[in-house]
């Protein structure tokens, strides 16, 4: 029998259960069956299966020609109804082809079947990613608190992304030692909000990422927002200061009217330094209002209270001032990733690429100074230029040109071009040369992605 007819069968008894057992509630639904039948806020009973809906939870572009030789299937011709004509067989059928992950993976399934497949209900549940991470429960959420004119002037200031948006994963991302602990470290205060609330450990879950630009600040809470299921609210502190500035305290405190409202969820400030450059400066009145507004924000946004995980990120760390360090429970460092990291970052980027005789180590050693974001533009020249040589796959050779290439570019950013003066474009040192200065002592720095 096909994956297809697995697919759709599986999509069936899920509906016919869902709609018999009324302790199950939206939670128990996964992500891809749920989104077909979601409607002003929610999931009514009984769940109508169609060749629509169908089609849309399970990827099938036919899926009755998927079932329509099992016996236990029924559709009707008129409405393109797809039902189940004898439920008990077709459990029979389905549970005789399925092994305890799948069922493990379908919360519905696993409440029906537990004894048969000895799962865990609640287990699955808890792994089940919630209705509130969903795109349509994240529109419907701000179309119930904002009018449009309001969600228009929101979507100006801030980027509201569903974990299924997000590409990104952390498995994708070459992170250090320091990195990982800390995420782990986040991952389990989320899990175990209500211990840390009891305890009276409250004064967690706001984290401040520093680093030069490209290091994977950005990337970093983008993925840990996929991973954790986690909705992911992003906002440049410049955009909320740059609308009509009578508006800016109303602004930043609307930002965290979003997070809260769309808890438990991500909420990432980026450009964080912006909030000590407008406190020194003789800027306007009303921004420094809403860089005070900002301050008291943060204070009175908790993980444990608010399920809202703060992250901020600034390319300055420099400039920031004690008030602004002192907000934070937790500094994470992007540096620069040291040769070995490249080497990984690497490997890592070229996976899905065909590559003659690709040797890693030779390109890291040449590309001391470069960071993850600049590593995938040296792989993104390299590809461009085969292609231009009607070629789709790689040579080492190609890489080394494409390193030759970057840097070139790259020394046009400090130079003044002068009219006429062609001896100001100085080419790249290539690859003899580079030293990493104790690069090797230390394996374990940054991520691949740009921020």
């Amino acid at each position: 029998m096909t994956d297809a007819a697995l697919d759709v069968v599986e999509f069936l008894l899920t509906a016919h259960v869902y709609t018999n057992d009324r302790s199950l509630d939206e939670d128990d639904l996964r992500p891809d069956h749920r989104a077909p039948f979601w409607s002003d806020g929610g999931v009514e009973r009984p769940l109508s299966v169609t060749t629509a809906t169908t089609r849309e939870a399970t990827g099938v572009e036919r899926p009755w020609e998927a079932v329509a030789d099992l016996m236990f299937t029924d559709r009707d011709d008129f409405s393109g109804g797809i039902s189940l004509a004898q439920p008990d067989m077709a459990e029979e059928w389905f549970t005789e082809r399925v092994d305890t992950d799948r069922v493990r993976a379908n919360p519905v399934l696993a409440k029906a079947y537990d004894e048969a497949f000895g799962v865990d209900y609640e287990a699955a549940r808890d792994d089940n990613r919630s209705v509130q991470a969903d795109r349509a429960y994240i529109d419907s959420l701000l179309a119930e608190y904002f009018d449009e004119e309001e969600q228009e002037e929101m979507l100006d200031l801030v980027d509201v992304l569903a974990p299924e948006e997000i590409e990104l994963r952390l498995d994708d991302l070459v992170l250090t030692d320091d990195q990982e602990t800390e995420i782990r470290k986040i991952g389990k205060a989320i899990e175990h909000r209500d211990y840390l609330a009891d305890i009276g450990l409250r004064e967690i879950g706001k984290l401040l990422f520093v680093g030069p630009p490209g290091t994977g600040k950005t990337s970093t809470a983008r993925a840990l927002a996929h991973d954790m299921d986690l909705p992911f609210v992003e906002v440049k502190l410049s955009m909320i200061t740059s609308q009509y500035l009578g508006e800016t305290a109303k602004n930043v405190e609307k930002t965290f009217e979003v997070a809260k409202r769309l808890s438990p969820c991500i909420l990432f400030i980026d450009e964080f330094d912006f909030v000590a450059k407008t406190r020194r400066s003789d800027e306007h009145a009303a921004l420094k209002r809403a860089v005070n507004t900002l301050l008291k924000s943060i204070d009175n946004v908790s993980l444990i209270q608010d399920d809202v995980l703060l992250i901020a990120a600034t390319n300055h760390p420099d400039q920031l001032d004690s008030a602004a360090w002192r907000r934070f429970d937790e500094v994470v460092n992007f540096p620069k990733p040291d040769r070995r990291m490249r080497e990984d970052i690497l490997a890592v980027i070229t996976r899905e690429m065909d590559i003659d005789e690709f040797d890693p180590s030779v390109i890291a050693e040449a590309t001391q100074g470069l960071t993850g974001s600049d590593l995938r533009m040296v792989l993104r020249e390299a590809v461009l230029g085969a292609l231009t040589d009607e070629r789709t796959h790689l040579t080492q050779a190609d890489l080394i040109s494409a390193v030759e290439s970057f840097e070139e570019r790259d020394n046009l950013k400090d130079m003044d071009m002068i009219e006429g003066d062609h001896d100001a474009l100085v080419a790249g040192d290539g690859l003899g040369g580079h030293e990493d200065n104790g690069d090797h002592a230390d394996h374990d720095h940054a991520t691949h992605e740009h921020d």
